[in-house]
């Protein structure tokens, strides 16, 4: 078993609004609420679930780009929390990000040499000779040309975008990377290219990837390790094979029973249909937050939450874990 790389620990962010001079009725999203992994050295570990379940925001907590509301992350067993403002920047060269957006994340007025400069200059790398060395090294090792670094952002296409995105979360070879969504604005074709980049920097690099997504077949081709998330919790935890051969929570099993399959014989195939009432973010339920949905559920799931206990080392929050979804409750 690899070393512990970073770790969180009943981290929580909550989000207060809607107090005012004129109203007094302040409402909480509890966008994390309690979560603790463990992500080890050199894995790639899948964080899923559906859009405004948490996962970008724990992504942002665990790099301080987002400050918490309650608990804790170390990054090799140092709380970055407990560091003052000149050791957190220090330590950002270790910790990096890849957006989502390749449009949105690169400043249009800046060319490449200037985007990939900047965290180098940041953290007083060299001469600007060896800064521009280092440029064109980057973009080398992205797949993309040198004398490409005096162009524009809107000189490339989606994917080269992307590709510089990686080149400068890459700049001041960091450990630990969290990819925000890195391929999903991307067309298939790319995606897949850029993911087979990701995991050769992965292992020439040495890299920790913490890969957020939403889409579960590229999560089944790329990941080590999955953590299922849904409103604000994490539901279940395993290996990849673990989680899509023998999914303990029920969400899990709706989500990988919706990932499409790429043969025509299964296209009528009997999925099972999630109903019941959406819970709110604003309003969550009692007990297991996903008892509004489940069709296990149960007296005590309307009362108590489940804790994320382990089975046989994949862990689940649910207090019927295992139970598969009948024909009764399929539709297709």
């Amino acid at each position: 078993m690899s070393k512990v790389l970073i770790s969180t620990e009943n981290l929580s962010k909550h989000f207060r609004f809607g107090k005012s001079l004129f109203s007094f009725n302040e409402k909480v999203v509890r966008a994390v609420d309690d979560v603790s992994l463990e992500i080890y050295e050199r894995e790639t570990f899948a964080l899923v679930g559906e859009s405004g379940c948490g996962k970008s925001t724990l992504g942002r907590i665990m790099l301080r780009l987002l400050e918490r509301s309650s608990g804790s992350v170390k990054f090799k067993g140092q709380d970055i929390y407990a560091l003052d403002e000149a050791k957190m920047r220090a330590l950002r060269k270790d910790i990096q990000i890849i957006f989502q957006d390749p449009y949105a994340s690169l400043n249009p007025r800046m060319r490449v040499k200037d985007i990939l400069a900047e965290p180098l200059r940041a953290h007083n790398f060299g001469t600007t000779q060896q800064i521009e060395a280092r440029c064109k090294e980057l973009l080398d090792m992205v797949g993309l040309r040198p004398h490409l670094i005096n162009h524009y952002p809107h000189q490339f296409s989606g994917g080269q975008r992307q590709r510089i995105g990686i080149a400068r979360a890459l700049a001041n070879n960091p450990e630990f990377i969290v990819c925000d969504e890195a391929v999903s604005a991307l067309d298939v074709s790319i995606q897949a290219q850029v993911l087979n980049l990701l995991k050769d920097l992965q292992e020439q690099l040495q890299l920790t990837y913490l890969f957020i997504t939403h889409d579960l077949s590229v999560v089944r081709q790329f990941a080590d390790r999955v953590g299922v998330m849904f409103l604000g919790r994490l539901v279940e935890v395993g290996t990849t094979e673990e989680i899509f051969t023998n999914p303990l929570h029920p969400y899990t099993q709706f989500l990988i029973s919706a990932v499409p399959r790429a043969d025509p014989h299964q296209r009528n195939r009997v999925r099972p249909l999630l109903k019941g009432d959406i819970p709110s973010p604003m309003n969550l339920p009692n007990g297991c937050r996903f008892h509004t949905r489940c069709p296990y559920v149960q007296d005590i799931c309307r009362s108590t939450e489940p804790a994320l206990n382990s089975h046989g080392g994949h862990r689940a929050a649910c207090h019927f874990p295992g139970l598969q979804i009948s024909e009764t409750q399929m539709a297709v």
